[in-house]
């Protein structure tokens, strides 16, 4: 047996060897050597390690993001920066990429054209040296940020890991702090320029939680913990000392808005990146849609009666294809990402269900980033009416109100991609003209459903103050009451949608089952945007 060609071959990943059979020259065996101690199936230890967690490797979930056998990766022979306190065996061995998986690949080839699938993928590996950010992998993410960028790449980043790391004594000789390197610039500056998607699993603290923050959405396991500052930086801090899972858990950060997606595990967190970024990769050739003859009955006949919001956007888009951004956070208001007709489009809706559909700072908030989300991509929007305005109140002020919801009115005056809306049931004053872009005539369309019902303010209110002196002046409390209510009565005579579009204050009263033909004729007839024609240019982290 010729154990030199065995030795040359066996970790050659391809599994090939010389064509006629000898073995391979040492130069190419020692490239194939090298990159092999990268690979899953040569680190038994550390894919048992995370197999204990219900965790996948780095390397076996880039595998299950990108096509097969596109993934084409960058700066795979880097190692620590340690080889004045290692053997550089040992690096090569322990600290393969450096920490971190970069490449570029194809992602839901088998539906889109390849110029409309190609990803960027960033992956640190928690089993080097924590997931932690070393020399040589800053090094190589700058040199990945700069591809992307000028390429027009979509990034997807994978989180995991403990931030900056102390152990590289080989840098020391040519920095101090490090805080001059452009890697957070540089990962900023792809925000507004291409889709950046934001992937966690397990702890993610410091620098690793700093580049997670810049993501247009982040999406993260139920074992994820995210914080600024993970134990180390804590203690050392004087703040106390605390275990990695005591901060940042899915708890806090689903419902204070940092996560934007909560999925049970590492399989979930790459299945659902895949459907997400597809949303920014075109329209689909086939769907299928429920009976659009529902949305008919998803209105209760009693106006004061809540109804869930999410089977009405269901019910429009094409089956499964609602994907809910920030559902916890700012619970007055429903955002996400749908398809109608196979087209991608995002929609904000009010939730009759919380405060009655009135908007609050935190929903204000999140429908204004959604708006950004939508403009910077050139995806069309879709807003779905039902609110009694903006919330009031002394104790809503104290949550900053007057700037929160004054967002939607600036961000959507800068909103170039077509915007279409749809009164479901009340559109009563300063809120639903900030769901409509500003007013019913800057959208492409306001239409209502029959059951729309329009004022400046709400009605009873409006009467209560317009007639105060008349009520206070019938002294009989029945009479009174009945005075109330017919003038009441009237207004939502006036107020009905139908008397709306005769005075031309919105555009149509609909039949609820061709809401959706309504969207696609409106996608239809709506000027094609140019890129340039996108402001603001980034997406607001918040």
């Amino acid at each position: 047996m010729d154990t030199n060609k065995d030795k040359n071959v066996i970790n050659d990943p391809s599994g090939q060897q010389k064509a006629d059979g000898g073995s391979l020259r040492p130069d190419l065996a020692e490239a194939i050597r090298r990159h092999s101690f990268g690979l899953d199936k040569n680190r038994p230890d550390a894919v048992e390690k995370r197999k204990k967690k219900n965790q996948r490797t780095a390397r076996s979930n880039i595998e299950a993001f990108c096509d097969p056998e596109s993934f084409v990766e960058y700066g795979a022979l880097a190692i620590a920066a340690q080889r004045g306190r290692r053997s550089v065996d040992d690096l090569i061995a322990k600290t393969p990429a450096d920490g971190l998986i970069a490449g570029i690949a194809t992602v839901n080839g088998e539906l889109y054209p390849e110029d409309k699938a190609r990803c960027m993928i960033m992956a640190y590996d928690y089993t080097v040296l924590a997931g932690t950010q070393g020399y040589f992998n800053h090094k190589k993410m700058d040199r990945m940020l700069k591809l992307a960028h000028e390429q027009k790449l979509p990034l997807i980043f994978f989180g995991e890991g403990g931030g900056g790391r102390p152990g590289d004594v080989d840098a020391m000789s040519v920095m101090v702090a490090g805080l001059d390197l452009g890697t957070f610039g540089s990962f900023a500056r792809l925000s507004g320029h291409v889709p950046v998607v934001g992937i966690v699993s397990g702890p993610c603290f410091a620098g690793n939680a700093a580049l997670l923050g810049c993501c247009d959405v982040i999406i993260a396991a139920k074992n994820s913990n995210i914080g600024m500052g993970g134990p180390v930086m804590i203690e050392g801090g004087g703040l106390g000392v605390y275990k990695p899972e005591d901060i940042g858990p899915m708890d806090v950060q689903t419902q204070n808005g940092v996560v934007d997606i909560e999925v049970a595990d590492d399989i979930e967190a790459v299945a659902m990146a895949k459907k997400y970024i597809s949303f920014f990769q075109g329209t689909l050739p086939s769907w299928t849609a429920g009976d659009p003859l529902k949305l008919r009955e998803l209105i209760p006949e009693s106006r004061k009666r809540a109804y869930n919001v999410r089977n009405v956007i269901k019910a429009i888009a094409d089956t499964d294809s609602f994907v809910e951004l920030r559902p916890r956070f700012g619970p007055g208001m429903v955002t996400g990402l749908l398809r109608i007709e196979g087209r991608p489009f995002g929609v904000i809706a009010n939730n009759s269900m919380h405060m009655a559909g009135a908007i609050e700072a935190e929903g204000a908030d999140k429908a204004a980033r959604l708006m950004m989300l939508c403009n910077a991509h050139g995806l069309p929007i879709l807003s779905l009416c039902d609110t009694p305005g903006f919330m009031v109140g002394p104790e809503i002020e104290k949550r900053a109100q007057v700037r929160h919801v004054c967002r939607m009115f600036v961000v959507g005056s800068h909103v170039t991609v077509p915007y279409f809306t749809v009164i479901l049931r009340r559109g009563y004053g300063l809120g639903v003209m900030a769901m409509a872009k500003g007013g019913f005539h800057e959208s492409f369309f306001s239409v209502s459903w029959p059951t729309g019902e329009f004022g400046g303010m709400g009605l009873e209110g409006a009467v209560k103050a317009g007639f105060k002196k008349e009520l206070a002046a019938i002294e009989d409390p029945q009479k009174r009451e009945e005075f109330y209510e017919s003038l009441v009565a009237q207004l939502y005579e006036i107020g009905k949608a139908i008397n709306m579009a005769a005075h031309l204050e919105i555009d149509a009263v609909i039949d609820p089952a061709d809401t959706r033909q309504w969207i696609m004729r409106g996608i239809k007839s709506a000027a094609a945007r140019q890129p340039a024609d996108a402001c603001p240019s980034f997406v607001d982290p918040w």
